[in-house]
């Protein structure tokens, strides 16, 4: 992990297309702002890794449903 100190107002570079820029600190929170093109997905992560677990679950459903509809036809 990478750490970097930074102020208000100061940025941080992601390769050429993401920028991320230090709004404001109040008390225990940062503020971010986060530049990005369009088709780059920005999430906190808790909501990310939420995605990620009703993708999972929402494939597993549908490989269930597969295996019954093929004990079906059986």
């Amino acid at each position: 992990m990478l750490v970097l100190t930074r102020r208000t107002d100061e940025a941080i570079k992601i390769g050429d297309d993401i920028e991320i820029t230090i709004i404001g600190i109040e008390g225990d929170q940062v503020k971010l702002g986060i530049t990005a093109p369009s088709q780059v997905e920005i999430h906190r992560k808790e909501i990310y890794l939420s995605i990620k677990q009703e993708n999972s679950d929402a494939a597993n459903t549908s490989l269930n449903i597969m295996d019954q509809l093929k004990a079906l036809k059986k």
